[in-house]
């Protein structure tokens, strides 16, 4: 057995070793897959990590898996000495191998450690020390999703990032809202335009102007003429000349549609209630601030479906919170009642919708009898498919892109999945804005022709919240 693992150098070109981080492959199960032509390195101290969570219906036990099964895959029935040198990462496509995966097997000695050696993330940090010492002429680089332990591996002379590969956009602030406002008239801006009546629909063909920039399917031009328009196409003529086909849409109409009883207040509530009742949009994604009317305008959308129009069978709900994560337990309760308290926002806005109601308890008792409401665990949903299911998932800035992908691809036929979420309150300790699967679902699904976005603006609740979301 070897003191520790012999990178071949290679000199004909330059060539950095990512050592990898368990929350890395915890964070994206096939991350290993996306550093090209580099090695990657993974350490045993990571493997004991991965095999330590492996286990229970968690969601993080899932991902521990599916990143060990690829791992195995790629070592295969390499020998000791191939993967301490590192075994070609293939991808199962034609391209030839690009890239090596290399296990350290060994521990640096405890006479050349730089930290503690108490916890794994020292370990970590003195394997990849012991590691530089060995190769100086390599450039090693810890990929980490923690925070302190790349302030710690800085602090001992390692290059250290966060991982980077999902990230969609550089600054949320550049997120796509779903609209475009204009100042003036969108009409003066214009010389020509071509205007056609396609199945009850009025659709204009303009030039698309700079200042549009690159809108997606599905959102909306606003003028300050109260001239509102949504994307249907975007396209590159004959000419070469951009073109963008805009469906008219009546201001009026929009501010005074009403689901279940609930108006909008403003125009971005209208436009988002407009995708939520579209039948023809699949995937709705809400974006906003603590107030500013997701959950609610969600929720009465969803019963006036469900209930009024019969478009759905059922509306599951759930959420992403850490204590979802975990088991939740076999007694006392049903999953459903346990559910509740981490759904009251469901729950509080079921009751706000029939505050006028002469007893408001008695409502809302009564649409809870009728709607085939569920609440599920993240945990319960995993593995199966939902069919003619509206399903509401609330708290999704927690959520990873790989959780994303994995609760999108449970909506089976007939079925509409609206993401509710809030990029400044993430409370999941290995993600950002950047990194949130709220924002790699917002640009992913940007030219989805069933698919819809909008942030919502404002803070509708109170003047009290609106002051505290402003000032605090």
């Amino acid at each position: 057995m070897h003191d520790a693992v012999t990178l071949e150098p290679v000199k004909s070109h330059h060539r950095t070793t990512y050592v990898l981080d368990s929350n890395v492959l915890i964070h994206d199960p096939n991350s290993l897959l996306n550093f090209e032509e580099h090695q990657v390195v993974i350490p045993i101290t990571v493997l004991e990590e991965l095999d330590k969570l492996k286990n229970g219906k968690k969601t993080i036990a899932a991902d521990c898996r599916q990143a060990i099964r690829l791992i195995d895959s790629i070592v295969g029935a390499a020998t000791p000495e191939e993967i301490e040198n590192g075994v070609p990462i293939t991808r199962g496509d034609k391209t030839p191998p690009a890239g090596s995966l290399s296990i350290q097997m060994n521990s640096a000695p405890s006479n050349v450690s730089m930290l503690p050696t108490d916890l794994n993330d020292n370990r970590i940090i003195n394997d990849i020390c012991h590691l530089q010492r060995l190769h100086p002429e390599n450039e090693f680089v810890l990929v980490t999703k923690d925070i302190n332990m790349r302030l710690k591996a800085r602090g001992c002379g390692l290059m250290a990032e966060d991982y980077h590969n999902d990230h969609q956009i550089s600054d949320v602030s550049l997120l796509p809202r779903g609209f475009l406002e204009l100042d003036g008239s969108l009409w003066d801006r214009i010389d020509n335009v071509e205007t056609v009546q396609h199945n009850g629909r009025t659709l204009h063909t303009i030039p698309k102007l700079e200042v549009f920039g690159n809108p997606g399917i599905n959102e909306f031009i606003l003028d300050a003429q109260d001239f509102v328009g949504r994307v249907v196409s975007n396209y590159v003529d004959e000419n070469g000349d951009g073109k963008l086909v805009l469906e008219h849409m009546d201001r009026e109409k929009l501010l005074n549609r009403t689901a279940w009883g609930l108006q909008p207040l403003d125009i971005h509530q209208a436009l988002a209630l407009h995708l939520l009742l579209d039948p023809d949009i699949q995937l709705v994604n809400l974006n906003g601030p603590a107030g500013s009317g997701k959950t609610i305008l969600a929720l009465a959308a969803a019963i006036e479906m469900t209930v009024a129009e019969q478009q759905y069978r059922r509306i599951i709900a759930t959420r992403s919170t850490k204590g979802l994560d975990e088991d939740i337990g076999y007694l006392p309760g049903t999953e459903a009642e346990k559910m509740e308290p981490w759904l009251g926002a469901i729950t509080d806005n079921l009751e706000a919708l029939h505050n006028d109601d002469e007893s408001t308890r008695s409502s809302v008792d009564y649409i809870l009898d009728r709607v085939p409401l569920q609440f599920k665990s993240l945990n319960y949903i995993r593995g199966r498919s939902f069919q003619q299911s509206l399903i509401i998932i609330d708290e999704c800035q927690n959520l990873t892109p790989h959780q994303m992908k994995t609760i999108i691809t449970r909506a089976g036929y007939g079925s509409k999945v609206i993401c509710l979420g809030n990029l400044a309150q993430i409370d999941t300790p290995y993600l950002n804005p950047a990194s949130s699967g709220l924002t790699y679902l917002t640009q992913r699904f940007r030219d989805f022709e069933f698919g819809g976005a909008i942030q919502l603006e404002g803070v509708p609740r109170s003047a009290l919240a609106a002051f505290a979301e402003a000032n605090l």
